[in-house]
């Protein structure tokens, strides 16, 4: 089985075509592929600085936009509250087991660091994409040694594809 996508557009600054969506998948593909996840789904969004600024503000207590967040299906907040599904005999819960995550994207943030770093809209979702995907499987970026690390796995991926600077 292969990763899948899900998307939903929230926004009406760029209209999220379907060469997009398949850019997107493919890397997916890819990113899995390097990271020896060929299983699971990523839902992502697209989003307004407004919609990202509140999420951004109530997630993590920073009260500004951002270009990506990620919200993984297997991380653990100390004081998170357990969730608990009542199920009867034989009967299965369906829709979470290979869920991954999910990545919201602020799309004005993106169309503004694409204008900025002097490269096109679709390098700067998909750079934030793979990004996102690479929280979802733990990775981060709290100091240089795995900045270093998350950058050069993101670039490798999109290298793959012909997303270069």
């Amino acid at each position: 089985m292969a990763l899948q996508l899900e998307y939903s557009n929230e926004q009406e600054i760029i209209e999220i075509g379907e060469d997009l969506i398949e850019l997107l998948h493919t890397l997916l593909q890819k990113a899995g592929e390097a990271e020896g996840v060929t299983d699971g789904e990523v839902a992502l969004t697209f989003v307004t600085d407004e919609e990202i600024h509140t999420l951004n503000r109530e997630y993590r207590g920073i009260d500004r936009p951002t270009d990506v967040l990620s919200f993984a299906m297997n991380e653990s907040v100390e004081e998170e509250q357990e969730i608990v599904y009542e199920l009867e005999e034989g009967e299965e819960l369906e829709g979470f087991g290979d869920m991954l995550g999910d990545i919201i994207i602020s799309v004005e943030t993106a169309k503004a660091q694409s204008e900025e770093y002097g490269h096109s809209l679709n390098r700067e979702i998909g750079f934030l994409f793979v990004h996102g995907f690479l929280h979802l499987l733990g990775y981060d970026h709290q100091d240089e040694a795995s900045e270093a690390e998350m950058m050069g796995k993101q670039e490798a991926v999109l290298a793959q594809v012909g997303l270069t600077r």
